[in-house]
């Protein structure tokens, strides 16, 4: 299984301020953290940019695979990334937690002009570019390298505060130990 990794390289931006709201036109992807970071993230799913990206994540959800996945790679400045339900579900073995993707297909890259700002949620993939499957990453702050390279299928619409304290990881890939868990994931139509 190819490495499904972000990028190697990351940039340190000033956060921008970012507005929680209470709902989106949906459908939200709602999700329980514990760990160090506790609380409820409402990310608005976008299938009018992403269809196949949004399709997939909804249908990973709502058949539970997210519920107990950590996440396995948090850069301090940049992004949180989770998603591996293959390697990286919470109390078995997360050493090849980011290796991993989910039973259904890799999805084609649905690439759009929304720029990756903060609170934007962007699925990870390998070298190839049609290599996404389960993992995504949300963004701490602007990543305007990333733009047109990955696919964005969302946005943090309540619960910015969450992800801020979500528990960052160690050195440059950021590898998080004992890291926070997606307790459960849910759709809201």
């Amino acid at each position: 299984m190819f490495n499904k990794i972000v990028i190697a390289a990351f940039l340190l931006a000033t956060p921008a301020v970012a507005q929680d709201a209470t709902d989106g036109p949906g459908p939200n992807l709602v999700i329980e953290v514990d760990g160090q970071a506790k609380g409820e993230i409402v990310i608005d799913l976008l299938p009018d940019v992403a269809p196949n990206h949004v399709a997939q994540i909804v249908a990973l959800a709502k058949s539970g695979a997210y519920d107990g996945v950590v996440f396995h790679r948090v850069i301090d400045g940049f992004m949180a990334q989770t998603g591996d339900v293959q390697y990286g579900k919470k109390g078995g073995d997360t050493s090849m937690a980011g290796m991993g993707g989910s039973s259904m297909p890799d999805i084609k890259a649905e690439f759009s002009d929304v720029p990756f700002e903060r609170g934007v949620v962007g699925m990870a993939r390998s070298q190839d570019p049609d290599s996404a499957n389960s993992q995504f990453f949300i963004m701490f702050a602007p990543g305007d390298f990333l733009n047109g390279q990955y696919t964005v299928f969302g946005r943090v619409i309540k619960g910015m505060d969450v992800v801020d304290a979500i528990k960052k990881g160690e050195g440059q890939n950021g590898e998080t130990t004992d890291p926070d868990v997606m307790t459960k994931v849910t759709v809201q139509e």
